[in-house]
């Protein structure tokens, strides 16, 4: 248990587990230079840095300014790997090169850019696409995991108790975005897990809505979606609600959206597609005439980047996993009208699934 009550990180035994992905896949080495990927495997929160994993090597490289965060932090998290620090690019790639010992390095390939890759081909000599095998690790979370992000649903959750009051005093939608935000840095998350979306009466037909001067009407539909971050891992919840009576339509609306992510969370349980999922909160919403309205997927991964593997999408090939964390968030966008969201983030177990958000889902307030 670490000293703010979240359960230990197992960031020791993850080189150790990438290393049997990559000896299945046949690769010698791999770079890792996605930020997240980074953190993963080694606990390192800083900014600038790159690991190289071998069968028998582990080389961390970073520039000066991390020197000490890089100890701290790799050394507490216990990850298997030496630290070399390099003043330029050059002299870290020589570091990494020494490192790979003449093998072929495979790259982040979703990661890199062109110019990147052909700077990285040059120190290496040999390059190759390495997929994602990070990512594949990253996907199940284990107990420490869930608690940071149980935390972060938590004070999400704690933010919009507190903050969905200030609704009746009409602010605009951007000053409501602002109170959820500084809501929730006032009781503990690092940051935001994206920037909140506030989009009230006719605005709520954009699923992605920036937040303007637009004020809050009473009787409009709301649809706020919002998150935080703690220690790295980030929270995802929407509620779409109303100062008073937004009247039959909207209600009608409501509820069906309602039904529809009932039917969603019900049906997450390991073994399920991915896919099945996404149709058991679609088939809802298809059935009363909306299908075309409800245009994205149902959800998503969640961890480390607010947006990571599975989806759970119509085509996703996906099957669920115990220690996936998920949400789940059917929507419907009339133009001209305004629109509903409702998204939990749950975690998968056997059995079925947990919420990890848990506010109320009422809609008049």
């Amino acid at each position: 248990m670490s000293a703010d009550g979240l359960a230990a990180l197992d960031v020791a035994g993850r080189i150790a587990r990438l290393r049997g992905l990559l000896a299945e896949a046949g690769t010698a080495a791999l770079l890792v230079t996605k930020r997240a990927n980074v953190r993963y495997l080694t606990g390192f929160t800083g900014s600038a840095g790159m690991l190289l994993v071998t069968a028998d090597d582990a080389c961390f490289v970073t520039d000066g300014r991390y020197t000490e965060r890089a100890h701290d932090e790799i050394g507490r998290a216990g990850a298997p790997t030496r630290i070399e620090i390099g003043a330029s690019a050059a002299t870290q790639r020589g570091y990494l090169r020494d490192a790979a010992a003449g093998s072929a390095v495979a790259l982040e390939d979703h990661d890199v850019t062109w110019a990147t890759q052909r700077e990285l081909a040059e120190a290496f000599g040999a390059v190759v696409p390495g997929g994602t095998p990070v990512e594949t690790l990253r996907r199940v979370k284990d107990a420490g995991e869930v608690d940071r992000i149980r935390r972060a649903c938590a004070i999400a959750d704690e933010t919009f108790r507190d903050t969905v009051p200030m609704l009746a005093e009409q602010p605009t939608e951007v000053e409501f975005a602002i109170a959820l935000e500084r809501g929730m840095r006032e009781r503990g998350a690092s940051g935001n897990s994206f920037d909140p979306i506030v989009a009230a009466g006719p605005n709520g037909s954009r699923p992605h809505h920036t937040p303007g001067s637009r004020r809050i009407g009473r009787g409009e539909l709301v649809v706020c979606d919002f998150g935080c971050v703690v220690d790295g891992y980030c929270s995802d919840m929407t509620r779409t609600v109303s100062v008073g009576d937004p009247g039959p339509e909207a209600r009608r609306l409501y509820e069906v959206v309602l039904r529809s992510q009932a039917a969603g969370v019900a049906a997450v349980v390991a073994g399920v597609s991915a896919g099945e999922v996404d149709r058991a909160a679609r088939d809802v919403i298809v059935a009363e005439g909306w299908g075309d309205a409800f245009s994205h997927s149902t959800g998503h991964g969640v961890g480390l980047e607010i947006h990571e593997s599975p989806r759970v999408a119509t085509a996703a090939g996906d099957t669920l996993l115990v220690g996936d964390v998920v949400t789940v968030e059917p929507g419907v966008y009339l133009p001209g009208i305004g629109g509903v969201r409702i998204e939990d983030t749950v975690v998968v177990s056997g059995t079925g699934c947990e919420p990890l958000t848990l506010t109320p889902k009422d809609l008049a307030r």
